[in-house]
């Protein structure tokens, strides 16, 4: 598995700022991202599509992630796996092995046959909703594929790596009236979920300002990141094409799992919308280091050797029109320990994590018993339904590690298809959380002049109602089995 330095480049980098920001821009140095002149077509948010009794899944992707993608939602009521898709076949045969052995009422179709085969999963008409789990510059081309015949969507983040592919995915969900779902963190369940009903009791005052990382070390252990594996396509634990989306980008490039609960406790597209924002990335420290160390071991690295890595910390900062800030920020090449949600604060209080506590304007940080009793007291109906439901079922699918259990976000991605309930993560929210990232690529490259970030509501956020029903007025039906 040989790569070559200009093949490389040619993949990894944009081909310039100028196409990751669009034509619009009127003058050179302008901060206003690429937008769209006309209204809105048709309104997702709180679009409630036609009930599906079964929801037919077919699989695009199969590793790593791909491979618990399927173990999950197989098994949830309801769900019927009718394909899975990768170009390695012995992906496909192990996912096939686990549901003939574990949930054997799943006998789904392989697609192995070569890249494009994705294509015949999506023209299949008995299938209502693909998964996708591919490199991210796949996302966006199959996402807008997959709805033009038909489906809905659900894609691993980012929705698309370009604002343009932002705008194609959310043009094409208004235009065929089909779900795009993107899944990362969000506030469907744990403590997110429990901090989302504090904010909108009001526990927490008028929300001023909140924080989101992705920081957790992904290069130092050699073993689980760096050795290539023969017997599995000699992939990575890294993975070949997420090491390429660092070379020739420098910003935040995986935004979405510390802004998700932060959009939703914000009221992001219904009620108050982002403005403009700026970014700053400081030096690579690590990933330069890194390459010239595995090239030392295997050859397979050397083409990576003296290219430019993104920074190690990039720090995002976001203004919304209704005058609250948010700061994100992204580092997966330092020892530092796993952060994702961090923070939310008030008028009247704050909520922070690691470890997890909250403060007061009157008593300061609260004992843990006080902060205990908190929890149990704003723990939201979903979370409780969905306990129920892992309580019922033999076993919470456990294969695969985290990729692998079911969520509660899952769940009721589920439920609310097959209830004919609009999505609680629609194609709005997935389309302005995967926009930071080339939001932030343009910042960075001009020393974190601020740049606007485009409202794919078209304004409809004014109107919005709000989205995120934890209270679950509506369905929580669906079973695990």
């Amino acid at each position: 598995m040989k790569i070559s330095r200009k093949n490389f480049l040619r993949l990894s980098g944009l081909a310039s700022l100028g196409m990751m920001m669009g034509s619009s821009k009127s003058k050179s140095g302008s901060n206003t991202a690429i937008s769209r002149p006309f209204s809105q077509q048709f309104n997702m948010h709180g679009y409630a599509a036609p009930k599906l009794d079964a929801v037919r899944i077919g699989f695009i992707g199969i590793g790593d992630r791909g491979t618990g993608n399927v173990a999950r939602y197989a098994s949830i009521e309801g769900v019927e796996v009718k394909a899975l898709c990768d170009p390695v076949a012995s992906r496909v045969d192990a996912s096939l092995s686990f549901l003939k052995r574990d949930l054997p009422r799943h006998k789904p179709d392989s697609y192995t046959k070569g890249p494009d085969d994705w294509r015949q999963v999506c023209d299949r008409s008995d299938i209502d909703m693909v998964v996708i789990a591919t490199p991210w510059h796949l996302h966006a081309r199959i996402a807008v594929y997959a709805m033009e015949q038909g489906k809905h969507v659900y894609t691993d983040l980012p929705v698309g790596i370009t604002l343009e592919e932002c705008w194609q995915v959310v043009e094409t969900s208004e235009r065929t009236r089909r779900h795009v779902y993107m899944d990362c963190s969000n506030c469907h369940g744990g403590i997110s979920a429990v901090i989302l009903n504090m904010v909108r009791q009001g526990y927490f005052g008028d929300i001023i300002h909140a924080e989101g990382h992705y920081i957790h070390d992904r290069i130092y252990n050699n073993q689980s990141r760096w050795y290539r594996n023969p017997e599995n396509n000699y992939f990575f634990g890294y993975r070949p094409w997420r090491l390429q989306e660092n070379v020739n980008r420098n910003g935040n490039l995986y935004p979405g799992h510390g802004l998700g609960p932060l959009s939703q406790m914000l009221d992001l597209n219904y009620g108050d919308q982002m403005d403009y924002m700026v970014s700053i990335s400081g030096n690579d420290f690590s990933m330069g280091d890194k390459m010239r160390e595995m090239a030392e071991i295997d050859d397979y690295y050397r083409p990576y050797v003296g290219l430019k890595f993104r920074g190690n910390m990039n720090t995002t900062i976001i203004r919304t029109h209704r005058g609250r800030t948010i700061m994100l920020q992204h580092d997966i090449s330092s020892p530092r320990p796993g952060h994702r949600f961090e923070l939310i604060s008030g008028s009247k209080g704050i909520y922070r994590a690691q470890p997890s506590r909250i403060a007061t304007s009157e008593h300061g940080w609260l004992p843990q018993e006080e902060y205990d009793a908190l929890v149990e007291k704003y723990t939201p109906e979903i979370t409780k339904r969905f306990t129920g439901k892992v309580n019922q079922a033999d076993s919470r699918r456990t294969t695969g590690g985290s990729y692998s259990r079911v969520s509660p976000a899952d769940w009721r991605l589920i439920d609310c298809l097959r209830n004919g309930l609009p999505l609680e993560v629609d194609v709005y929210d997935g389309a302005l959380w995967s926009s930071i990232s080339p939001l932030s690529e343009w910042s960075v490259a001009r020393e974190g002049t601020s740049v606007k970030v485009p409202d794919f509501t078209r304004g409809a956020w004014r109107t919005n109602k709000r989205g995120m029903d934890i209270s679950l007025r509506e369905g929580g039906s669906t079973n695990l089995v």
